[in-house]
């Protein structure tokens, strides 16, 4: 190219989009489509991870009115679930992971469906994105309050031992912080909860 026109090129006002509201596959046609679809007051079962050292069910438990908001997910596949799959007075597994051993340990309830997380517009929180503006949002929250522990915990090998529980998506997708559970397999967690 020659180097007037390269200058003028380069010197030219860039145009920039407005930015859109992130987009999804139409759910329908997802992988997770079953859980975006729902009789009229359905209701549907999650699992929530937390690490016990970053926020523990305890930790909800002592929270003003044992609630909190669900903030700081940073994964695509999770906030849809967060912003479009989760409904209130749907109910959630509590998860601590990466403990010794990783295991369900309570249950909490969706009081508030999604809304925008604030974290991301907070420059000096950790998970700050400069791309996610309060017109346009990109990440959601819920809030979940505590409902039970569970009489003990139980743990992701006693999970992955169940046949009735291998398509569980807790261990089909391990990287996602929130996943759907399916009626059968929350009663199936539930009966192990209270086996000795």
């Amino acid at each position: 190219m020659p180097a007037k026109k390269l200058a003028a090129k380069k010197a030219a006002p860039k145009k920039t989009a407005a930015k859109k509201a992130p987009q999804s596959k139409p759910y329908e046609q997802g992988a997770w489509a079953r859980v975006y679809t729902r009789a009229a007051g359905e209701r549907r079962y999650w699992l929530l991870k937390s690490e016990a050292d970053v926020f523990s069910y305890d930790d909800l438990v002592a929270a003003p009115k044992h609630t909190t908001c669900w903030d700081s997910v940073r994964n695509t596949g999770a906030r849809n679930f967060l912003r479009d799959g989760m409904k209130k007075g749907d109910l959630c597994f509590y998860y601590h992971s990466n403990a010794e051993p990783s295991a369900i340990v309570g249950i909490c309830e969706v009081v508030k469906e999604g809304y925008p997380d604030d974290t991301a517009f907070d420059k000096s929180h950790p998970y700050y994105d400069a791309d996610s503006v309060p017109d346009t949002p990109t990440w959601f929250m819920v809030d979940v309050r505590a409902v039970s522990k569970l009489k003990r915990g139980v743990t992701l090998p006693e999970l992955k031992a169940r046949i009735d529980l291998a398509n569980m998506a807790l261990l089909k997708v391990g990287r996602l912080s929130i996943v759907p559970v399916t009626e059968a397999e929350w009663d199936i967690v539930l009966a192990m909860s209270e086996e000795h």
